[in-house]
């Protein structure tokens, strides 16, 4: 996730910069650092340097901005063995950047002195010897599907957000418009290399597989959803299904749609009362209660229910199907039919269908905003309590934040496919994912926005002491939309850890690859795995 924008929420993007992975540099790392031209090395830049404001202000949350002592930018594992290993001997807090959208201040908090900076890491290749692609965290998800498109055919279901950095993306599950179909990024997800320091502080590389034999395996797991910032700085990811077979590229990842079918549905809200709002969230849910099965005939669609308040002036539905077989603007027509049936308000309605690599690659950047996210996984729709706070909230003309809104985001299928177990993503019964969101143009507006959120995010989960506890309707939230409320027991009451909110029974787990991997805890933030006690 990125910015507060209609792609920008679905991007599912936490640069922090996480890792794992055998010991030194593998051969496949030290070919491609040396086939590297024209690469400057690593390159350290101080407050004096006129790069230093560029480096320090890449984050797309306004609301942070960092003050290292200096950022080192690499360009090869080696490089940040190296910056790693001098953060370490000098003491420094340390912290990583690949795409720069983290929602919260993880990477640009004051404690951190040592800022690595991993956006010359942009090498997407295959590798013959593992059968499986390599991809650098410093990639952008556009150019990895340009890339992997152009030259195989082939994809990662990762996010809908063309200029979010692979880095942190992935290390949180990774999700995007092709997830229905064909699950996570880290369900594809075959190995990662990570800069990991033991408990003498020495800094080096580990190569992690999932292989069953693999000594590493367990570092491997932790990065398939246990979230960046934890356990090392991963320089490498490879990419294969599972089940893939012989040594044919195009065969080895998903193959992409040639076109797909883009389409919007606006509702205004000058037309939508409580009853028709209500409807409209009602029938949402439902749809997807019944439709998120892995085979669906709708495994294919994507879609986004934009519950924008009535400041923003409407309430909208898009999304996209893959349009390369028959029967697209059917499914499409079905599902918008579904969800407006009984809405008295008439919408307005468009579909467009384009070539897959236009929609998906599209780099649409901008400024940096102000913005706070909170999030949930659904098992099922809304309660009919739940579904009333959301319109007194949305409706309301007094509402804190010009720009607050709740989307409603289409997950399960194939995601559902896979056991609890198998990744470190604990929630693999989910339907939907809900993002609370709200923005805002001046830091003197911050009080009444996070006041605004807050609220809601807190009058919605009431039931479940303002957050949402793992149960019937529920299943906590998800860490690549960190949000440190969560840890703040004036804001979460449930008596529910916000680590059992992100990670169920799966913490343990991951505290045991803390121990082993990064024993002096020297990746951490305010959501991090901690050392067990």
């Amino acid at each position: 996730m990125a910015k507060v924008t209609r792609r920008g929420v679905l991007a599912g993007a936490a640069a922090v910069g996480g890792a794992t992975a055998g010991l030194g540099l593998s051969s496949a790392t030290a070919a491609a650092d040396a086939a590297r031209t024209g690469a400057p090395g690593a390159v350290t830049v101080g407050p004096g340097d006129t790069r230093y404001a560029s480096l320090t202000r890449r984050g797309s949350n306004a609301r942070f901005v960092g003050a290292p002592d200096y950022v080192r930018v690499a360009s090869s594992t080696r490089d940040v063995v190296d910056a790693v290993q001098r953060a370490v001997d000098e003491g420094r807090r340390i912290a990583v950047r690949s795409g720069g959208h983290c929602f919260e201040n993880f990477v640009d908090d004051p404690a951190v002195k040592a800022l690595i900076d991993l956006s010359p890491m942009s090498s997407v290749s295959y590798d013959a010897r593992r059968r499986a692609f390599a991809v650098e965290p410093g990639a952008l998800l556009g150019e990895v599907y340009r890339r992997l498109f152009l030259g195989w055919g082939v994809t990662v279901p990762a996010g809908a957000t063309a200029e979010v950095g692979v880095g942190g993306h992935v290390l949180g599950g990774g999700y995007g418009a092709l997830s229905r179909r064909y699950g996570l990024s880290v369900d594809h997800l075959y190995a990662v290399e990570v800069v990991v320091v033991d408990e003498r502080g020495r800094a080096r590389s580990v190569v992690a597989t999932r292989e069953p034999g693999d000594p590493h395996r367990d570092l491997w797991w932790a990065h398939t959803g246990g979230g960046g910032g934890n356990f090392g700085i991963v320089t490498r990811y490879w990419f294969r299904s599972p089940g893939a077979k012989g040594s044919d590229p195009s065969r080895l990842l998903p193959r992409a749609p040639e076109s797909v079918l883009s389409f919007s549905t606006s509702w205004s809200w000058k037309d939508l009362d409580r009853q028709s709002f209500t409807r409209l969230v009602t029938n949402h849910g439902g749809w997807y209660e019944h439709n998120s099965a892995p085979g669906s005939p709708y495994a294919g669609l994507f879609g986004v229910l934009m519950l924008n308040n009535r400041r923003f002036g409407t309430v909208d539905l898009v999304g996209q199907v893959d349009a390369t077989g028959a029967g697209a603007r059917r499914l499409v027509g079905d599902y918008v039919t579904a969800v407006g049936a009984g809405v008295r308000a008439r919408p307005t309605r468009t579909m467009e269908a384009r070539p897959w690599l236009q929609a998906a690659a599209a780099v649409q950047e901008s400024e940096p905003t102000y913005y706070k996210a909170k999030a949930a996984y659904l098992r099922r729709r809304f309660t009919d309590r739940q579904t009333d706070e959301l319109y007194a909230h949305l409706s309301s003309e007094a509402a804190g934040a010009a720009d607050g809104s709740v989307w409603l985001v289409s997950y399960g299928g194939q995601v559902n496919a896979v056991a609890p177990g198998e990744t470190a993503v604990a929630q693999r019964d989910s339907v939907l994912k809900a993002i609370y969101l709200t923005s805002w143009r001046s830091p003197d507006a911050e009080g009444a926005a996070l006041g605004w959120v807050r609220d809601l995010y807190r009058a919605v989960y009431a039931d479940t002491g303002g957050v949402p506890v793992p149960g019937a309707v529920s299943d906590g939230s998800f860490i690549n939309y960190p949000d440190a409320d969560l840890t703040d027991p004036a804001l979460n009451t449930s008596g529910t850890p916000w680590h059992t909110l992100y990670y169920k029974d799966h913490y343990a787990r991951l505290q045991r690859v803390k121990a082993r991997w990064d024993p002096r805890d020297e990746f951490r933030h305010a959501l991090s795995v901690r050392l067990p006690e």
